[in-house]
């Protein structure tokens, strides 16, 4: 295609050759700058009529816009109820874990009365199920987050607490000092194996031989580890709370004073060591430095065996009188 332009004024003429290809690009030029032309056009009418309240224009952005937020709202709805329906489990989870926390309370030997609980009860976030508004949902998460943080602080005192009891159930002279010995004479008064004449047994003996580990009764401090004329090779272990363990007679010692020492830990072997007839491990328990009868301990803990009559072992053997040593 040829297009021939005539200047009349500078009398010549000028011939433009066209193709199918420039035509082809001139037609899309025209089409993208009328389309640009038409959606600005478009966009400032709207805009305008907007603003100004053009009837018919006015009536067709509230049209388009009522859409617009009838869908988001849709939208939002939708995902509110989905939140509400997730609150809901959580605090249908929380009263659970409430539940469970006040069971727990027994073990650990607390009553619900002793713990301080804000707003005075029981109760979190009450979800109705009914559509919740954004208000309605924030309070509800509000209120979640409060009863979570009760629940924190209950599990913390529960944790401390068991912990305690764990630590002093560890700290109990339960466990027996020699694997596999019944305990042998019995604590109280019989007949002096060397002397013949009556005294007080303040321990109990557990015959063994030369070498048998000592085994820590319960986890403490070594308070003392001496060689006394009468208890022979010695170690104390002080359990707290003023309670203290004593191992006599013992050939070789393992632990120092200021050991920290574990329950079942072994401490020493037996010996026949001070005012002793045989080897065997002579075990004392004292509370306020008062003697106590270690069997009611052993037994506490399942340890203790069948006690034979006073005396009744070879290595038996008592001190002349209460306070001294060597029992």
């Amino acid at each position: 295609m040829q297009l021939i332009i005539t200047d009349a004024r500078f009398a010549r003429s000028r011939v433009i050759h066209l193709t199918g290809t420039r035509l082809l690009l001139a037609s899309l030029a025209a089409s993208l700058c009328l389309v640009l032309l038409s959606v600005g056009l478009y966009h400032w009418v709207f805009l305008k009529g907007a603003r100004e309240g053009w009837p018919v224009v006015g009536s067709l952005v509230r049209l388009v816009t009522q859409d617009e937020f009838a869908e988001r709202d849709r939208f939002m709805r939708a995902n509110l109820d989905e939140m509400a329906r997730r609150v809901g489990e959580m605090q249908a989870r929380m009263e659970q874990l409430e539940s469970l926390g006040d069971r727990v309370l027994g073990l650990a030997g607390l009553t619900p009365a002793e713990l301080p609980r804000s707003g005075g009860g029981r109760g979190g976030a009450l979800v109705a199920a009914r559509s919740l508004s954004m208000e309605e949902l924030q309070r509800a998460m509000d209120d979640l987050e409060r009863v979570s943080t009760q629940r924190v602080d209950l599990m913390t005192v529960l944790e401390s607490r068991l912990f305690d009891q764990h630590i002093r159930k560890k700290m109990v002279p339960t466990q027996a000092p020699v694997s596999n010995r019944p305990p042998g004479s019995a604590f109280g008064w019989r007949l002096d194996p060397i002397t013949g004449q009556s005294a007080l047994h303040t321990g109990l003996d557990f015959q063994a031989d030369v070498g048998t580990p000592i085994l820590a009764a319960a986890g403490g401090v070594v308070v003392a580890q001496e060689y006394h004329p009468q208890y022979g090779n010695m170690v104390e272990i002080d359990h707290g709370n003023q309670l203290v363990t004593r191992y006599a007679h013992a050939s070789k010692v393992l632990v120092k004073q200021g050991d920290l020492v574990r329950r079942g830990q072994k401490i020493a072997e037996v010996g026949s060591t001070g005012r002793s007839t045989g080897p065997h491990l002579h075990f004392e328990v004292l509370v306020q430095g008062v003697f106590q009868d270690p069997q009611k301990f052993l037994s506490a803990g399942g340890a203790g065996g069948a006690v034979t009559a006073a005396g009744s072992t070879a290595s038996a053997h008592v001190a002349p009188q209460v306070t001294a040593a060597g029992r």
